[in-house]
């Protein structure tokens, strides 16, 4: 499944207030390695290098596209570097001290068994951040499920939506981080965003959560799922003077790895 940089980082300033609400729950002083877990663009990365000047920052990504557009970074910043990676094949080394991974676990089956692996691999003292969607049982999501179970498209997109198990609850990665022996914190926070334009919603879902729809259809077929799809999203969220507002849950979660 290819990403489109250009699209996700519409909404920008929506998109990026979950990171910095979740690195300021980050109190490390002075990591030597800080890895960024699904990097996207690299344009937030590149923010953890303001925050620890002095670090190693690696941001990981398995999207070719979004390395590409997340190099000029490596430029900017001399300590920032990107690789080309799985997150379900990364390990912490000794000298991971801070690993924030941001709207990137849905995406990973089994991450939940992984997060306790990584934690019981990571040094004293050493810091994981996470933030997922929590927002599968939301209109825009439950909709675009409705229309890919329908006879029209139950034979193209059976199975292609996962969303039972993308995530855990904040109570589930807050076990799993007590468990591994750290001091954690677990919360969630609904953003109420405003969106301006014809059809926001749907020019958001197409940076993330339509991908998988989009990837399996041939470009008519996209263009016909997303009418049926967006004439429904006009429905579950109608536009109002001030624009289309679009309630969106977050998951986080931080942990300390004890002394």
């Amino acid at each position: 499944m290819k990403w489109d940089p250009s699209k996700y980082v519409e909404f920008g300033n929506h998109r990026d207030r979950p990171f910095h609400d979740l690195v300021a729950r980050i109190h490390a002083d002075e990591p030597r390695k800080v890895v960024d877990l699904g990097c996207g663009p690299g344009n937030l990365t590149a923010t953890l290098a303001v925050r620890w000047p002095d670090a190693r920052i690696v941001g990981i990504d398995s999207s070719a596209e979004m390395l590409a557009k997340a190099e000029p970074q490596a430029r900017q910043f001399t300590t920032v570097e990107f690789e080309h990676g799985d997150i379900s094949g990364w390990q912490p080394d000794t000298d991971t001290g801070v690993v924030v991974t941001n709207a990137a676990l849905q995406w990973v089956p089994g991450h939940r068994e992984m997060l306790h692996g990584w934690l019981g691999a990571m040094r004293p003292g050493a810091w994981f951040a996470l933030q997922v969607p929590g927002n599968f049982s939301s209109p825009s999501h439950t909709l675009m499920r409705e229309v890919a179970d329908s006879p029209r498209w139950q034979s193209r997109l059976g199975g292609v939506l996962r969303h039972d198990d993308a995530v855990g609850s904040p109570a589930d990665y807050l076990g799993i981080m007590l468990d591994a022996g750290c001091q954690a914190d677990a919360w969630e926070t609904t953003y109420q965003q405003v969106l301006t334009g014809a059809n926001p919603i749907l020019e958001w879902v197409r940076g993330t959560g339509l991908r998988p729809v989009l990837a399996a259809l041939s470009p008519e077929e996209a263009a016909e799922f997303e009418d049926e799809y967006s004439a429904l999203l006009r429905e579950a969220y109608p536009a109002t003077n001030h624009g289309t507002v679009f309630p969106f849950r977050r998951i986080f979660a931080v942990a300390r790895k004890n002394e």
